[in-house]
This record gives C-alpha cells, sequence and structure tokens, in this order.
C-alpha cells in the first residue's frame, strides 16, 4: 500500500536536494533507521521547509532507496563525514517557484515538523496537496473537457518535463514577458527548454519570445502549432527571426499528445519490470 511522509528540513537543505538530482536523507538513528527501511518505492512525500519558509513547498514519489558514504549538505562537507546516511531518490510532482515559498507554502494546525520525518494520513495528505495545488486535484478530471486547447498542450509539456526529471513551470517571467513553459535541470539554474504554444493567434510574438530566451541562456527553444500555422512560421523564420532559424523547433500539437502517451507507456512499462 502506498504511503505518504513528510520530509522536513532546512530551505537551504531543499535547495540543495533539488539541485543535485532530487535527493533526501535519514539520520543513522534507530528510530530513523527503521522509517527509511519501511519507505517504498511510489510512496509519496511532502516537502516542508523549515523556518523562514515554514510551510509545505511541493511533494513528490519516492523512486529508489539507497545508502550514501559521500557528503551532500554542507554540515557534512565541513565535517567531512556522511550524516543523513539513508537516502532515497524521488520525482517532483509539484513544487513551488522558489521565489514563491514563503508567500504560497502550505501551513495547517495539523502539521508538527519534528524528527525530520515521518508517516502521515492521505486524507491528511490531499487536504496539503489540494491547497498546494493551482487547481484542486478532485476537479481537474471535470475542468478537463473545458480546458483551452492551448492550455491543453501546455499541461501536457509540464507532464512531459516531470516524467523526464525535469523541474517544469508553465507561465515563467522574463523581463515583463510570460514563458508559456520552461524546463530547467535545476531549481535555480536558467530554463534549459522553453515552448510556445501557438494555437492560432500571433506567431511573431511567440518567435519573439523564444528569440529573446535563446539571446538570454542560449536555450533550447520550441514552438508548438497547428498543421494550419506551420507554413506562415517557416515564413518568419526565413524573414524577421532568421537569426534563430536554425536552432527552434517547430512541432505540431497532435504530435505533443503522441509524446506524452508514449512518455506515459515507457515509464509505466519500467514501472512494471522495477527499473523506474
Amino acid at each position: 500500500m502506498v504511503k505518504w511522509w513528510l520530509a522536513v528540513g532546512k530551505p537551504d537543505h531543499w535547495q540543495i536536494a533539488f539541485q543535485y538530482g532530487s535527493i533526501w536523507g535519514l539520520k543513522a538513528t534507530p528510530r530513523q533507521e527503521t522509517l527509511w527501511e519501511s519507505l517504498s518505492e511510489g510512496d509519496n512525500v511532502l516537502f516542508y521547509a523549515t523556518i523562514p519558509v515554514s510551510g509545505v513547498i511541493g511533494y513528490g514519489a519516492v523512486r529508489t532507496k539507497f545508502r550514501q558514504d559521500r557528503p551532500l549538505w554542507p554540515q557534512e562537507v565541513e565535517e567531512g563525514r556522511v550524516i543523513w546516511v539513508n537516502r532515497f531518490e524521488f520525482d517532483v510532482k509539484y513544487c513551488l517557484p522558489q521565489e514563491k515559498w514563503k508567500s504560497d507554502k502550505v501551513v495547517s494546525y495539523k502539521i508538527i515538523p519534528r524528527s525530520g520525518f515521518q508517516i502521515v494520513s492521505e486524507e491528511f495528505a490531499n487536504e496539503i496537496v489540494k491547497a498546494l495545488m493551482p487547481k484542486p486535484l478532485g476537479e481537474e478530471a471535470k475542468e478537463k473537457k473545458q480546458v483551452s486547447p492551448h492550455e491543453d498542450i501546455k499541461a501536457k509539456l509540464l507532464e512531459i518535463g516531470r516524467i523526464q526529471n525535469f523541474i517544469a513551470e508553465g507561465e515563467y517571467g522574463v523581463d515583463g514577458r510570460q514563458l508559456d513553459v520552461v524546463w530547467r535541470r535545476v531549481e535555480r539554474g536558467s530554463p534549459t527548454y522553453v515552448f510556445e504554444v501557438q494555437i492560432g493567434g500571433d506567431l511573431q510574438h511567440a518567435m519573439g519570445k523564444l528569440k529573446h530566451a535563446y539571446d538570454l541562456w542560449n536555450s533550447n527553444i520550441f514552438l508548438i502549432v497547428t498543421e494550419k500555422d506551420v507554413a506562415g512560421a517557416h515564413e518568419l523564420l526565413a524573414g524577421t527571426f532568421h537569426e534563430i532559424r536554425d536552432k527552434i523547433r517547430i512541432i505540431k500539437a497532435e504530435d505533443i499528445d503522441e509524446l506524452l502517451k508514449r512518455k506515459k507507456a515507457y515509464r509505466d512499462y519500467e514501472i512494471s519490470l522495477g527499473i523506474s
């Protein structure tokens, strides 16, 4: 049976955890050793950041467990020894952008952030996740039919990014502009992949945002369009935006649907073989 856990740590420890491949650790005390032994692949974990954040900033699912003999966190590095020896790798299902940790974190009188790691009820965890997510999870299926094609493709790009273990974020702000979707490798890093979804509308504006992202970060840039806009996009790349003609990739919206289906199938197959 899948369990829910609350992992408690300092904000800078969470920053390092996300930066180095989404890893968390427990001390080798008898109590935490027992908890780590009870932790299973596929279990869910709430991320709790202590003062000055003091709240839940995200959640994820356990991928693998392992013991480590190399220091990672500042105290370990300073002392030259491993303190949190019992570690696990996790997939981030959702995490607030770092700049919103303090303002948008979720707090509850039911949370007692003691001991660094503890099991919590599924009912309680679902309450926290619903408060954390931009939209209530219980309404997701109902709202799916009402979502616009533009938002639907964005949601799929976010899911694909998370499957690939990127930090995927929508409506990413830069210099007064909003990029539809970005994927980052580390929490504080620049976007590695940038996507603009243009289902009809102003292709030139979307191209301008992608060019800016390339100029600023040297990101991999992608324009998602319907079949009817492919020719228009290539026309702009032959003229106004010739500088990024060899840098940008144009993908049809239906190919994003197919990519997500294949990603899910591949992930599920790995899970069935026990090698995810």
